[in-house]
């Protein structure tokens, strides 16, 4: 019997069907319950803080806010939740002139102005002062502390002028930090360029030759010097409130936390894990994973992050098959002229001379790729580049089956297994040992 499966890719699907005897898994993460309405869940997280008191007892008029958001790489309902942030600042006298909204854009490119309105609404963007964060201007800059791992924080002036800041965002897996949200908002969403380097440079092995550093990946957080070394320059800010939004892997509304920057973010964490969290007694064959569509597949940097939790969910020297569109295949360039590299230790050298994140991204990646048959359906545009990063491209899930197939055919399976992940950088599975 055949089942058929469908994957996201870009704003359509692609699709394939393959024996419905052969799927172990299917992942999609554990029941959770759904907010149907952001802006009344946002609006009762923010009266009922945790941690910490209402934002309208913390905030007062006359203050200048700076409300951190993020860009549109993680789009988080930003849109929705923002207006209510706003209103409550307007409920206690806080004027539109005394609000920056900062765009954390990290080390990414500034928005456009046609992006800034799918992040924020066109009504916020006609109403308030907007800056798009500048690493790489250091005039843009200031250091407010250096954190145990001596990392010189240097954060953006419109931020750490403000009387008040509100850092946002989503609490998400990163494949680095252990998740994603909360402090990331701070470091490296509005940091400059060095600082965000000497925070990811603890994603490479303390031992040369080892790689990536194991401690360093999704879900961990404890003991994961990554995460701890954002938390420390997180807090020489000392933003006075955050909002959170918590998605199911299916991109429902799980919950939205606010209250203090790091107590409600942990809160959002945890929740997190119970529904992205998907025990697995063993790994498969194959995998067809996707990130979900778009704008996780906007560009390959992005998109790696679905090899990086789809990755636990395969055999070792298995195949794993990547569905992402890609439209912006080589943004940004620094990644995209990593990843075609092949000498991994000299890469592995290299990156410990002049660390940049996305030279690591692309390390850690082509690790991945590396270590299985990888197999990316993709735009046609985008099949050169992708044969120099050792994936076989494809414009079809159908006939990257196919590819599979004969691969498994080469190697004598018969009774070969398959895992499906349709949203993988939202879902995290956990081997049982």
């Amino acid at each position: 019997m055949l089942r058929e499966v469908v994957l996201g890719i870009g704003k359509g699907t692609t699709s394939c069907l393959v024996p419905a005897e052969k799927i172990i898994y299917d992942i999609h993460g554990n029941p959770a319950s759904v907010e149907s309405d952001i802006i009344a869940a946002t609006k009762k997280a923010i009266r009922n803080p945790i941690g910490t008191k209402p934002l309208a007892e913390i905030v007062k008029a006359g203050e200048t806010v700076a409300i951190i958001v993020s860009d549109i790489t993680r789009l988080c309902g930003t849109d929705k939740f923002l207006p209510v942030i706003i209103d409550e600042l307007a409920s206690v006298g806080v004027e539109d002139k005394d609000i920056t909204i900062v765009i954390a854009t990290g080390t990414h490119r500034a928005h456009t102005p046609e992006e800034d309105v799918v992040v924020l609404g066109e009504a916020m963007v006609k109403r308030f002062k907007i800056v798009q964060h500048n690493c790489f201007d250091p005039n843009e800059s200031v250091e407010i502390g250096v954190t145990s791992f001596g990392n010189h924080v240097k954060l953006n002036k419109a931020v750490v002028n403000a009387d008040r800041v509100i850092v946002t965002g989503a609490v998400s897996i990163h494949p680095m930090a252990g998740f994603g949200g909360g402090r990331k908002a701070v470091l490296p969403g509005v940091a400059a360029v060095d600082t965000v380097f000497a925070n990811h440079c603890n994603a490479i092995s303390p031992v040369i030759g080892g790689g990536a550093n194991p401690a360093c990946d999704s879900g961990l957080l404890a003991g994961n010097p990554f995460n701890e070394d954002m938390i420390e320059g997180c807090a020489f800010l000392d933003p006075d409130f955050l909002v959170n939004t918590v998605f199911t892997p299916d991109n429902e509304l799980h919950e939205v936390v606010a209250g203090h920057w790091l107590k409600a973010w942990e809160k959002g964490c945890d929740d997190l894990l119970k529904i992205a969290g998907i025990p697995i007694k063993e790994q498969a064959d194959v995998v067809l994973a996707s990130s979900g569509g778009f704008p996780k597949d906007l560009n390959l940097y992005q998109g790696t992050k679905c090899h990086m939790n789809s990755i636990f969910a395969v055999k070792p020297g298995g195949i794993l098959i990547a569905a992402l569109e890609c439209e912006d295949m080589l943004e940004p360039k620094i990644f995209s002229e990593q990843f075609v590299r092949s000498d991994m230790f000299q890469f592995e050298q290299d990156l410990r001379a002049n660390f940049t994140m996305a030279g690591f991204v692309a390390f850690k990646s082509r690790m991945i790729v590396n270590s299985v048959t990888a197999i990316l359906v993709t735009l046609p545009k985008n099949f050169d580049i992708v044969r120099q990063c050792n994936m076989i491209p494809c414009a079809t899930l159908k006939e990257a089956w196919e590819i599979a197939q004969a691969k498994l055919k080469e190697q004598g399976k018969e009774d070969y297994t398959i895992t499906i992940m349709s949203h993988a950088p939202s879902t995290l599975p956990i081997l049982e040992k």
